[in-house]
């Protein structure tokens, strides 16, 4: 996912794999593997500004954040500001099995439903 989202970005900036490559300063073949999803993303947070920057992807912005978040799905990692959040944690599960297609309970429906209420607010 995050390597066709970065290699979709790149294409629409008509820019090569060896461009984009040398602007983020990073390694050609390993990034080639990374946009064919056999390799996982990086994690760290300087070469994702690397990679933003070369694309031309604004820090903050909600490209930023939805390439940040798949870098982290495609790297099987929860990302920093759920796993920080005890409450958003316990709701994990349901959410893992609603999306499942496992019926959750009316009330964890409900408490699911009373947590996205309150982070909005937050």
């Amino acid at each position: 996912m995050y390597g066709e989202f970065i290699k979709e970005i790149r294409m629409n900036k008509e820019m090569t794999l060896r461009e984009f490559c040398k602007l983020a300063e990073i390694d050609a073949s390993n990034w080639s593997k990374i946009e064919r999803g056999l390799l996982a993303p990086p994690q760290d947070e300087d070469k994702l500004k690397n990679i933003a920057h070369a694309l031309g992807v604004k820090i903050g912005s909600e490209t930023w954040k939805e390439m940040k978040d798949l870098a982290n799905i495609d790297a099987g990692i929860i990302p920093g500001d759920i796993r920080s959040d005890e409450e958003a944690l316990k709701a994990l599960p349901m959410f893992f099995r609603t999306i499942r297609s496992d019926k959750p309970t009316a009330e964890e429906l409900d408490k699911l439903i009373d947590m996205i209420k309150r982070r909005k607010v937050s």
